[in-house]
């Protein structure tokens, strides 16, 4: 039957599994073999990883009916990928799949289905892979069995019109890990400061990276929820000295409000978000960023009746476009 390109588009979205890097590597499974006995690692924890992903996409693939227009994406190719407005993604991997995907999305609905339960908390990525046969027909009739939770995201916007969205969070700092230097701009106070970099983290990420940082300062209570307008800020270990100062090292951010950081990092300045380092943006001496609540949600499908997923907190820690 051929597809009928009237029906919105499924996106299937992957990533390469262990097994298959593992492979591109070494060229052949008994090299690979090889390789992990030598590290004192078994090759069938990895096949049987693999095979738990095969067997997902091939539930997932029987689920669509033949009209329907598909394709499929891996984790390398989204910052290069053109969603239609109407597509359907579905996130078939581990939870830190949905925020790579969530920052080049604007209202699309997103499922997520988690091939290994044994290995992977399904926190974002909620339903098993037979949950697909329901989860379509759900989408014609958007019955009472699954809702869509609009998860807040983190919008950076730079002086010259160039933005990134995030649904964990949004970073600035120095790509060699040297001292972040800059001036940050909370409200009416202004603060120069030299540190390892600013974090601005949403509710779907309270429970990753800003968590650590928050339970450093005491602050956990005050964290936001995945679905609360509310953002929060971070400034990692800041320096004091002659030039630089420590008083701004926390703060949250609502509706209409902004935290805005001009670079004082010559060359080395970077903003990234949600992990995808070849998506950045320069951040150099005397550019600026202005960090916002984002206009756009992600739309998250789960089961009805579930309580909210806190985060998607496989992020990478940064290391650098």
């Amino acid at each position: 039957m051929p597809q009928r390109f009237d029906l919105p588009r499924i996106v299937l979205v992957t990533r390469k599994t262990p097994l298959e890097l593992l492979l591109e590597r070494h060229s052949t499974t008994g090299q690979v073999r090889f390789y992990l006995e030598s590290k004192g690692q078994r090759l069938d924890l990895y096949a049987e990883g693999q095979a738990r992903q095969d067997d997902a996409m091939t539930i997932i693939l029987r689920a669509i009916p033949p009209e329907r227009p598909r394709t499929r994406l891996d984790r390398s190719d989204i910052d290069r990928f053109v969603f239609n407005p109407d597509d359907m993604l579905v996130v078939v991997g581990q939870d830190g799949l949905v925020p790579n995907v969530a920052k080049y999305l604007d209202g699309q609905l997103t499922i997520g289905i988690n091939p290994d339960p044994s290995r992977s908390d399904g926190l974002l990525c909620a339903h098993p892979p037979t949950a697909i046969v329901d989860i379509l027909a759900w989408a014609q009739r958007r019955d009472s069995r699954f809702v869509v939770q609009r998860r807040v995201m983190a919008l950076a916007s730079r002086e010259d019109g160039q933005t990134l969205r995030a649904l964990n969070e949004i970073y600035l700092g120095s790509r060699t890990h040297q001292s972040a230097r800059y001036v940050l701009h909370a409200g009416e106070r202004e603060e120069r400061q030299s540190s390892s970099g600013i974090l601005v983290g949403t509710g779907t990420g309270s429970t990753g990276w800003c968590r650590s940082l928050a339970q450093q300062l005491g602050l956990e209570a005050r964290l936001p929820q995945p679905e609360e307008r509310r953002l929060v800020w971070f400034v990692r270990e800041p320096w004091p000295s002659r030039t630089t100062g420590t008083d701004l090292t926390f703060g949250e951010l609502t509706e209409g409000q902004e935290l805005v950081v001009t670079s004082e990092l010559g060359e080395n300045g970077v903003i990234f978000a949600d992990g995808i380092e070849t998506d950045w943006l320069d951040f150099l001496d005397g550019q600026t960023v202005r960090i916002t609540i984002a206009p756009s949600e992600l739309h998250l499908v789960v089961p009805a009746g579930r309580l909210a997923p806190e985060s998607g907190s496989e992020t990478p820690r940064p290391s650098g476009p």
